[in-house]
Order: structure tokens, then C-alpha cells, then sequence
């Protein structure tokens, strides 16, 4: 990760110190340490390394000390969060996801907050949040998530469609505004609506 230009040592231990072996299938555990996204089941994956990393570090930038994860996943991004020990909030659409993620935060006793729901709404009643990353892709950036930010506060998502994403970063500037960031090209499966038991 530091030969791809990760170097922000916080992100580096945290990666060091979350095992991403525990986030995926039995299956799949000689290739848990690849730099690749891997998939999770349920049409999802874990993102490569390299991804986790450097959204991370482009979150930590702004030394937030409260953040919401929109689309937990395996609960490998939160886990890495909360390694960082920053107060993680998560919400995912898909509950099968959610369930086995819990019992993954717990057997590594970390304290993640989280919520079955459609994230896309993300979770305004424990905002607002310092920073807000998202793990899926949408068209364009949701205003309902940009709606929960503080002032000053960054959002970090991919955008654009499935063939063509950017990872991009907004900022909320003092009159309300954003400056927006793009950081590198990525992958993400689809931001979708609605949830699923």
C-alpha cells in the first residue's frame, strides 16, 4: 500500500491491525491478503486494499471524530474505522450482511454503531458527522447525505456509472456550498434503494 502511495502511517496500521481473513469466506482465505476486491455473497464484495486505504486516508485528512459508512458490507471498512478509533456509525440494505458484520465487530470487540436500513437516507437522527463514506456507487451524490454533514465536513464516495466511477471527495464549505475533489478512478457495485432481509 505504501509503494501505491498510502502514507498516512495511522491508515497503515489499521489495515495492519484489522484481519481481513475474518471478513471474508473460508473459501477465499489464501487470497485474503491480494490487493483485489473478493466477493461476500449476496451480489456484494469486499473492496481491494488499496481502495480501503486510500478512501480512508482521504477521510482522515480532515481528523473527523464522528463518521457514517453507508453500505457496511462485510464490515471490513467500519472495522478498520473503528481501529482508527473514531465513532463509526454503518448502515446496510441487505440484513443477512448486517448480521454476520455484527458478530465480526464483536468478535474483534470493536464498538461500531449500526442499522439495517436503506442507506441512501443514511442515519440523520445520530448526525450530524464530521465525515460520511460511501461504499456504493450512485449516478450523482445524494443530497439526503450531504444534507448530513457538519460544517466543514467531507463526504467520500465513487460516483458516475457502472462502467466509468471516480472516486470523489466533497467538501461543505462555510456558506453552505461544496468544493468538490475527484481522487481516482474505482469500481463499486450499485448504490440501491429499499432494503432486504
Amino acid at each position: 500500500l505504501r509503494a501505491n502511495g498510502i502514507n498516512d502511517e495511522r491508515v497503515l496500521n489499521a489495515i495492519r491491525t484489522v484481519p481481513r481473513l475474518l471478513f471474508i469466506h473460508e473459501v477465499l482465505a489464501p487470497r485474503a491478503y491480494e490487493d483485489t476486491a473478493l466477493p461476500i455473497g449476496q451480489g456484494q464484495t469486499i473492496s481491494q486494499p488499496w481502495v480501503v486505504a486510500r478512501m480512508t486516508e482521504a477521510l482522515m485528512e480532515s481528523e473527523p471524530r464522528k463518521v457514517l459508512e453507508v453500505g457496511t458490507g462485510s464490515g471490513y471498512q467500519a472495522a478498520v474505522l473503528a481501529a482508527l478509533g473514531l465513532e463509526v456509525h454503518t448502515v446496510e440494505r441487505i440484513g443477512e450482511l448486517l448480521r454476520v458484520a455484527r458478530k465480526r465487530f464483536r468478535t474483534l470487540g470493536l464498538t461500531v454503531r449500526s442499522k439495517h436500513d436503506d442507506g441512501r437516507a443514511g442515519w440523520p437522527e445520530n448526525g450530524p458527522f464530521d465525515a460520511i463514506l460511501v461504499t456504493a456507487a450512485a449516478p450523482a451524490l445524494v443530497d439526503e447525505l450531504k444534507a448530513q454533514l457538519v460544517p466543514g465536513g467531507v463526504l467520500i464516495a465513487p460516483v458516475g456509472p457502472a462502467n466509468s466511477q471516480s472516486l470523489v471527495r466533497i467538501r461543505q464549505r462555510a456558506d453552505g456550498g461544496f468544493d468538490e475533489e475527484v481522487l481516482a478512478p474505482v469500481v463499486f457495485v450499485p448504490l440501491l434503494s429499499g432494503t432486504v432481509d
